[in-house]
C-alpha cells in the first residue's frame, strides 16, 4: 500500500525505525527551538480543549511515547499505545519504565488497519491519533477501522491549507522522507463523520514550523496568539488543526 507520494507503508514505518534507533525519539522531539516552541504549543492547546481526567486512552501511532506520557500526566487513567514502529515501541516502553508510568501503560508494535484482534475485549473512553494520519497511506480507511472503538476522538494534524506547509511537504527533506502529505480541515471532519463521530470543536493553532531557524520562531511566537484569533488569516497562517468529536449513539 503506498500514500499520495509513492512511498509504501513500510518504507514510512522504517523511517521512524531508524530516526527512534539513532536518538530514542523522533526528530521533532529534538533540541532545536522552534520544534520545542511548537511542540509546546500544540500540547497546550490539546491540553486546555480535552480533559484526560479518569479517561481510558487507546493512542494510535503512539511513536517514541513522549506524547503518551503527557496524557498520564494530564490525568489519564491508563494509556494504551500501538505504533507500527517496533524501534520506535521499544523507546516508549523505556521512557515510560523510567517516568514510573508502566503501571498506568502499555505499548505494543501493531497495524492500525487492523486492530481487532489485539483489541478484542478492550475497553477505552478517547482514541487519540496525535500528528498520525497525515504518514499513512489511506487515512480515510484508518479512521473507518477505528468506529466503535470508543465514544471520543482528538485529532491533530498539519493543517492542509496552509501554503508554505504544503511546499515544504514537496521540497524539506524530512518533510519528503517521511512520506508527509497534510489535509483540509474539511477533509479530516468529513473522514470523522464517515467513522460514526460528530465533530465537537475544531482549532487552529500554531505558528511556529517544526524546523525553522531561531530567531524567526521567537518572532511567530510573539505574533501568534494574535493570528489564531484572526478568522481567514489564521486558515492558512496556522500550521496544525485540533479535532475532538464524540459518538452520541
Amino acid at each position: 500500500m503506498k500514500n499520495a507520494r509513492g512511498f509504501s507503508r513500510q518504507q514510512n514505518i522504517d523511517q521512524f525505525d531508524k530516526d527512534a534507533q539513532r536518538q530514542g525519539y523522533y526528530t521533532y522531539r529534538g533540541r532545536q527551538p522552534s520544534a520545542i516552541l511548537a511542540t509546546k504549543r500544540i500540547s497546550l492547546a490539546i491540553a486546555n480543549n480535552y480533559n484526560f481526567n479518569g479517561k481510558r486512552v487507546l493512542d494510535l501511532g503512539c511513536g517514541d511515547g513522549i506524547y503518551t506520557l503527557e496524557m498520564i500526566r494530564l490525568g489519564a487513567a491508563w494509556v494504551h499505545g500501538i505504533d507500527a514502529s517496533t524501534a520506535a515501541i521499544s523507546a516508549a516502553i523505556q521512557r515510560s519504565t523510567s517516568a514510573g508510568f508502566e503501571a498506568k501503560t502499555k505499548f505494543e508494535v501493531a497495524d492500525i488497519y487492523n486492530l481487532n484482534s489485539i483489541l478484542k475485549g478492550l475497553e477505552f473512553d478517547c482514541i487519540m491519533l496525535w500528528g498520525v494520519l497525515h504518514h499513512l497511506p489511506n487515512p480515510a480507511a484508518a479512521l473507518t477501522g477505528i468506529e466503535g472503538i470508543a465514544k471520543e476522538i482528538v485529532i491533530l494534524e498539519p493543517n492542509g491549507m496552509n501554503p508554505i506547509l504544503k511546499v515544504l511537504e514537496l521540497v524539506s527533506p524530512y518533510h519528503v522522507a517521511h512520506g508527509e502529505r497534510s489535509y483540509t480541515p474539511m477533509q479530516l471532519r468529513q473522514w470523522l463523520e464517515r467513522a460514526g463521530f460528530q465533530l465537537e470543536s475544531s482549532s487552529l493553532i500554531n505558528l511556529v514550523p517544526m524546523f525553522c531557524p531561531t530567531w524567526l520562531a521567537r518572532i511567530l511566537r510573539l505574533i501568534e496568539p494574535v493570528i489564531e484569533r484572526l478568522p481567514g488569516l489564521r486558515n492558512i497562517a496556522c500550521g496544525q488543526v485540533l479535532l475532538i468529536g464524540k459518538c452520541w449513539n
